[in-house]
């Protein structure tokens, strides 16, 4: 079973991009980010012909979260429903082949200490409330995302100028630490320890072609569902030429169950 996800910065301005990119690497399962659509607007047609169904929030011009599937979605849950504000798209759960994914566009924060910066620490800390309510640390689950964070120097081209800054501040480590805690695995580093590997690169300063990015796209397994990890890999490939996303997507293996 291959699970994707990718930040795609506006389904609409990349349909080439993603028709391309799903023909010539089938995942099973496709989560998108920052679609940028409301629901009417998403061009459902282009999965359909492939073969996937798709489950959707939307919202016009902003945020926006997908998830398209070879097999039947299931169980499908959109927003927090905790109450608190989900007037943002960001939160998207389905069931699909007998593991529960999400599909995730955590806020960016903007600037550290800023009030969309205390956003997104409380929605990191909704997400990990979230989990203790409605998920189950003992069945499979996957949590594909836009993380907005970089977690560890490594995922970083320069830590020296990144720390205390908005992506890389140790408040939002502290957020995702507890979110990590409830059991998750981050898929590529239990398969790449080591080394500076990104996920993102700013469209300015031709970052990608000086490799200045970070890795915030990320995939993070429940203990059964890591168990059954054998591979995960970001498509370097596929943020290169025209009209590409900022963002490459980040595909996980896992063994049938």
């Amino acid at each position: 079973m291959r699970i994707a996800t990718w930040n795609v910065n506006s389904v609409r301005a990349r349909e080439a991009r993603v028709r391309a990119w799903l023909e010539a690497s089938r995942p099973d399962v496709l989560c998108l980010q920052e679609l940028k659509v409301e629901a009417a607007g998403f061009p459902r047609a282009l999965f359909e012909e492939l073969g996937y169904q798709v489950e959707l929030l939307g919202q016009k011009s902003y945020n926006g979260v997908a998830i398209a599937s070879r097999t039947p979605l299931a169980d499908v849950v959109r927003g927090f429903g905790d109450g608190g504000d989900d007037e943002q798209a960001r939160f998207l759960v389905a069931t699909t082949a007998g593991v529960r994914v999400a599909s995730l566009y955590v806020p960016n924060g903007q600037e550290v200490g800023s009030d969309k910066y205390a956003y997104k620490l409380a929605w990191l800390a909704r997400l990990r409330r979230w989990l203790d309510a409605h998920a189950d640390p003992g069945a499979p689950l996957a949590l594909c995302a836009d993380w907005n964070v970089a977690l560890t120097d490594d995922d970083v081209h320069d830590p020296a100028a990144w720390r205390d800054r908005n992506l890389f501040s140790a408040p939002e480590h502290a957020a995702m630490a507890e979110v990590m805690a409830w059991g998750l695995t981050d898929c590529y580093r239990a398969r790449h320890p080591h080394g500076r590997d990104y996920s993102w690169w700013d469209y300015q300063g031709i970052s990608f072609f000086k490799d200045r990015g970070l890795r915030i796209d990320m995939i993070l397994a429940s203990p059964p569902l890591a168990a059954r990890l054998r591979d995960c890999a970001i498509d370097r490939e596929a943020r290169k030429g025209k009209d590409a996303s900022d963002h490459a997507p980040v595909v996980a293996t896992f063994a049938d169950a």
